[in-house]
């Protein structure tokens, strides 16, 4: 009997800068390990009937083999989160931590039985997801330009001149949004670019300079501290973003 294949797919959501995704992984032997690359966002995962948050990455998250089924998910996009949580993404960050721990019970309780109810626990989560931010209000609208800014390629000097914040301002802000400093948030981001292109087709030298590397070598470098493998290892392995069947979502060390 051939090998069933992981399966992850995703969609945009509703809640600006989300997106919702479901992961099938097969019960059985032979599964393949999974490797979560930095992305600069945060998660909220239904799992076994569990809710999970996973916090900002600095590095490589590597899920258990062992784990098997299906999970659904929203991932929140840079400084979303912790507004919606109402926690700290520094309080979260290289941590996967049950929802439980950090709202009163009963109120996990009360959405967790909601979840497991419905026959789409993705879109269930997108509609507490929405919900939430309909009661807390938009991510403070200076670190959601701060991170518009590096996803475009700013530095991080032109980026707090452009929203007026200074360094100790914007190093406070950003650890309470996204987890780390902006020079780790605009380094993790600038990883993303890079793959991005190559998926895209461009050769590494080329991907490198178009992301603000400043040539294949930073990158590989920036590959090896960021995802600890290398750019022909990542991608022979099957690359979680041009095939569906070998995912690697995003769920996610040192801060600058």
């Amino acid at each position: 009997m051939p090998r069933r294949h992981q399966r992850y797919q995703e969609r945009p959501s509703r809640l600006d800068g989300a997106v919702v995704w479901t992961l099938d992984v097969p019960q059985g032997p032979g599964q393949p390990a999974r490797s979560v690359l930095p992305d600069g966002c945060m998660d909220l995962i239904w799992t076994a009937g569990r809710l999970v948050v996973a916090g900002p990455d600095t590095h490589a998250f590597e899920v258990d083999p062992r784990d098997r089924g299906s999970c659904a998910a929203i991932r929140f996009g840079p400084g979303t989160a912790p507004v919606l949580l109402g926690v700290p993404a520094h309080e979260l960050r290289d941590h996967r931590v049950d929802l439980a721990e950090l709202w009163p019970r009963g109120a996990v309780a009360a959405l967790t039985e909601r979840i497991a109810g419905c026959a789409d626990p993705a879109a269930a989560l997108e509609e507490f997801a929405l919900a939430r931010s309909a009661d807390t209000g938009p991510p403070d609208p200076l670190t959601s330009a701060v991170a518009d800014g590096l996803r475009r390629g700013r530095s991080v000097a032109s980026t707090a001149a452009e929203v007026g914040l200074g360094a100790r301002q914007l190093h406070r802000r950003s650890l309470a949004a996204f987890g780390y400093g902006p020079k780790t948030l605009a380094r993790i981001l600038r990883l993303q670019r890079a793959l991005a292109l190559v998926r895209a087709g461009l050769p590494y030298a080329d991907a490198a300079c178009a992301a603000g590397c400043t040539d294949q070598a930073h990158l590989a470098r920036e590959m090896r501290d960021l995802a600890g493998t290398t750019l022909g290892a990542y991608f022979s392995a099957g690359d979680p973003e041009a095939n569906s069947d070998t995912p690697h979502p995003s769920g996610s060390s040192t801060t600058a």
